[in-house]
């Protein structure tokens, strides 16, 4: 189909009188809802919310939008508020005169006043650029990061970052959402790039989780074997068996209370070894951020729970 129609499904639980047919096709250009099935046109005069010009390129479409940027929950006052430019230039480009400088300097400095004129918004202002920062550092993609300055709206609403630190509370909320994106960030890596203590961020994750309702998943030694392996440089056929022994271990409930970290090195040692794409305990347990010797412990616990026996005359696993 062209450009100046789509294909859509009525919602409104209404059928074509002649067919029965349920879904129609939308011609823009005429106005018209035809049926897909027997082609009667099922309604016609169909406004246009569209814009009334016409773009071809991206440049041609920027300087035709009479729209600014749409909100934003990244920026504190979502993007709603106007703005007065450093620049001392008029709209047309002009510079504007010394007479009226001064006038203009007031109306900006009571511009930016303005903005920021109670505690909450300037505690908003400060967390929104640290949250920035820390989803930058820790590469977490922006629908993540609208989702953390949600939590933290939520929360500052709540009062419950009276008392508390910007950072922990901005560390908390960026944890949480990539644990609802299941996003593989470990709490020591937030505790690391935020520069605070281990213990007050756990207690702030446990504070938000505790009085904003959320449903949060609980954490999967799955979700880790991308990131991992991806740092290892493994194979495909490793990560897939990798991905095997982590389930069938789930079922079995051998991952119940075990650190998920443990879990997914200790999957990735025995995958290696059966694909023979090995990699060393070590090498493992630094790409995991866990020790030599909790690798060693989940992977005799999976070796025996799950009945992997050693072939001595191959060396490697059955």
């Amino acid at each position: 189909m062209g450009i100046d129609g789509r294909k859509i499904k009525d919602n409104r639980e209404t059928v074509c009188t002649l067919c029965g047919g349920e879904e129609f096709y939308e011609d823009r250009k005429r106005g018209e809802t035809i049926c897909t099935s027997c082609g009667c046109v099922a309604g016609e005069g169909t406004i246009d919310t569209g814009p009334e010009w016409r773009a071809f390129t991206a440049e041609e479409r920027e300087s035709r939008e009479r729209t600014g940027a749409p909100m934003s929950v990244m920026v504190a006052d979502k993007g709603l508020s106007t703005t007065i430019s450093w620049s001392n230039r008029d709209a047309s480009g002009r510079p504007i005169k010394a007479s009226t400088r001064a006038s203009i300097y007031r109306m900006r400095k009571w511009q930016i006043r303005t903005q920021a004129h109670s505690s909450d918004q300037r505690n908003l202002r400060i967390a929104l650029n640290e949250l920035k920062r820390l989803s930058s550092q820790l590469g977490i993609p922006h629908e993540t990061r609208e989702r953390s300055a949600l939590i933290y709206r939520k929360a500052l609403s709540k009062k419950l970052a009276r008392g508390r630190s910007i950072e922990s509370v901005v560390a908390a909320a960026v944890y949480l959402a990539c644990r609802i994106h299941k996003i593989p960030r470990r709490l020591d890596e937030l505790a690391d790039e935020s520069r605070i203590d281990r213990k007050k961020l756990g207690q702030a994750v446990r504070l938000l989780i505790r009085y904003l309702d959320m449903k949060i998943p609980l954490p999967s030694a799955k979700n880790l074997i991308p990131r991992i392996s991806a740092d290892l440089g493994v194979q495909g056929r490793t990560i897939r068996r990798a991905t095997d022994i982590i389930e069938d271990a789930r079922q079995k409930g051998i991952t119940v209370g075990k650190d998920p970290g443990g879990i997914a090195a200790a999957a990735l040692y025995i995958a290696g070894i059966i694909e023979d794409d090995r990699r060393t305990q070590r090498e493992i347990a630094q790409a995991s951020n866990v020790t030599e010797v909790t690798v060693r412990n989940r992977y005799k616990e999976l070796v025996k729970n799950l009945q992997i026996t050693m072939d001595p005359s191959e060396g490697r696993f059955a």
